[in-house]
């Protein structure tokens, strides 16, 4: 006799992935008003009481498709020995490449149309956002710390500046913000990294007086 698949099983975690996938592809196409556990279970195949089993309603699934297959690059991926502005770097190129053609990028005039409307889609929209503006926003203020970045700069405006670059190309434009002019988005913010100033070897004291031997000749 088999016993009863567990929260662990990895048929559960592909049958989560698969309605997670789906939701978003659905959130994509027809927008929050018309999306339904009904039409995500339609798309997928997968039994509507199934689906309800791990998800309470149309917003918590939503979120946890954002939140599980949306995430940002983690602590344990950082290169050796990045320095906070390569970090800002990472975080953008991330955004920017995001916000290109991915299934997230379709999904935004949906999310936004639908925290317009309701509360439950707002406070959800808010801190999501919010956790990853975190992450920006404190690889800005370590810039600052470090000295790859201007005192002058405000990391929360900076943050919202640099992000908002990015998702104004996709929301307000017919353009998508292209990944590899991320180190130019920075640069205009940011301002260009500090430079070392040329390093100029001391005249020996021989030299000194040999030129005012000249001179006093």
């Amino acid at each position: 006799m088999h016993a009863a698949p567990t929260e662990q099983d990895p048929r559960i975690e592909r049958s989560k992935r698969v309605v997670r996938e789906a939701a978003l592809q659905e959130l994509a196409e027809v927008g929050y008003g018309a999306f339904t556990i009904d039409s995500v279970a339609n798309r997928c195949g997968v039994a509507r009481s199934t689906i309800y089993r791990h998800w309470p309603d149309k917003v918590a699934l939503i979120a946890d498709a954002f939140e599980t297959l949306n995430q940002q690059p983690q602590p344990n991926d950082v290169p050796l020995n990045e320095s906070p502005r390569m970090r800002i770097h990472r975080l953008l190129h991330h955004l920017a490449e995001v916000f290109q053609n991915s299934i997230f990028s379709a999904c935004v005039p949906s999310l936004i149309e639908g925290a317009e409307r309701h509360s439950d889609v707002r406070s959800f929209h808010h801190r999501f956002n919010d956790q990853r503006r975190k992450a920006l926003v404190d690889a800005i203020a370590e810039g600052v710390t470090a000295g790859e970045v201007p005192p002058r700069v405000d990391p929360d405006l900076a943050a919202v500046a640099l992000a908002g670059a990015i998702i104004y190309r996709r929301v307000m434009t017919g353009e998508r913000f292209d990944p590899e002019r991320v180190s130019d988005l920075i640069d205009t913010v940011l301002g260009e990294p500090p430079t070392l100033p040329p390093h100029r070897p001391r005249s020996s004291g021989g030299s000194r007086r040999q030129t005012s031997d000249r001179r006093a000749r």
